[in-house]
């Protein structure tokens, strides 16, 4: 079925994307993954509220760059010793780690399960200022001035992607989790984050994003769709830079924190799900990111969905994580 709005399936499953790739992308995570591990993380679990039989559950945090306490929910079978493969979760935009009841199915089959809040978003992660709680809107552009200035490493998704590196390394250390068996897996800006995790952090074994946010903003911003979750581009322009003379600079910046020149590092497997109505993170900049995976990957294309729950994905990215 060709798409309606964007190119036709055909195009997208060749597009290799338009949004600038910096010259020095390499460097810049290298560099970044070197002052992520150079971090004592203090790893904190105190017991939660929410208890079931069989699973510990626990609030989790640790250190991330720049100071920040990141929080995660962690769940783990009670008196687990065997090494075990462990799930990584990542929510959508604005959001946070969810209930802890909808992860029990995956502790149920021996997994540790950990699921983690974003910073300045809807759970309990702090903002990179050193705040807690919500600073929600203008994350794609947080730190993007200073870029310009020739900071990039303050681009508030610099951390964040980070932060999902630094969580699977924890997980990975813990000694009844087997670092060989962990996979990752999050819808919309958690898809975003399931391939930074999964191209920040090579041992990650399977991985399944389903419609992933922050990939080719400009192929966004020729369509014109920098609106929804993408609508932080157009406040940009309209705020610090209304005559666009800044432009080229701008989407190169974001180049760094554009997963689709991430997602070649990575060696997990990957089962990826997209909606070809998709008006919020439109099909073809999905492509361009998933075009460039190397590693064995699928994907599961749903012709008449948009941006929204995609029947039988969650059973499909069930059965595929059981492989781990």
């Amino acid at each position: 079925m060709p798409l309606t709005f964007d190119f036709p399936l055909e195009q997208c499953k060749t597009y290799q994307g338009k949004n600038p790739r910096p010259a020095d992308f390499d460097a810049y995570w290298d560099a970044a993954l070197a002052e992520m591990r150079a971090l004592d993380p203090q790893v904190k679990l105190e017991p939660a509220e929410f208890q079931a039989p069989g699973v510990e559950c626990f609030h989790m945090t640790f250190s991330g760059v720049g100071g920040a306490r990141v929080y995660a929910k962690l769940l783990r079978p009670a008196g687990a010793k065997a090494p075990h493969p462990a799930l990584l979760m990542f929510h959508g935009y604005s959001g946070d780690s969810g209930d802890w009841h909808d992860k029990l199915g995956y502790v149920a089959q021996g997994y540790t399960v950990a699921a983690m809040d974003c910073r300045g978003q809807g759970g309990r992660s702090e903002d990179a200022g050193g705040v807690t709680g919500n600073t929600l809107h203008g994350h794609i552009i947080r730190g993007l001035d200073e870029a310009l200035q020739g900071k990039p490493e303050q681009l508030l998704y610099r951390q964040i992607f980070l932060d999902t590196a630094q969580l699977a390394k924890i997980v990975m250390e813990m000694p009844d989790v087997d670092p060989a068996r962990v996979g990752a897996t999050g819808g919309s800006q958690g898809g975003a984050l399931t391939v930074a995790c999964m191209s920040l952090e090579p041992r990650i074994k399977r991985a399944a994003p389903v419609f992933p946010f922050l990939s080719d903003y400009l192929r966004v911003w020729e369509m014109d769709q920098a609106k929804d979750a993408y609508a932080e581009l157009k406040d940009f322009f309209r705020h610090f830079d209304p005559r666009h003379e800044r432009e080229q600079a701008v989407f190169t910046n974001l180049g760094y924190v554009d997963i689709q020149h991430l997602a070649a590092r990575t060696k997990a497997e990957v089962l990826w799900f997209t909606g070809l109505m998709d008006t919020i993170c439109p099909p073809s900049s999905q492509f361009a990111a998933y075009n460039k995976i190397t590693s064995p990957k699928s994907m599961v294309i749903y012709p008449d969905f948009g941006h929204e729950g995609l029947p039988g994905s969650g059973d499909s990215i069930f059965q595929f994580m059981l492989g781990l």
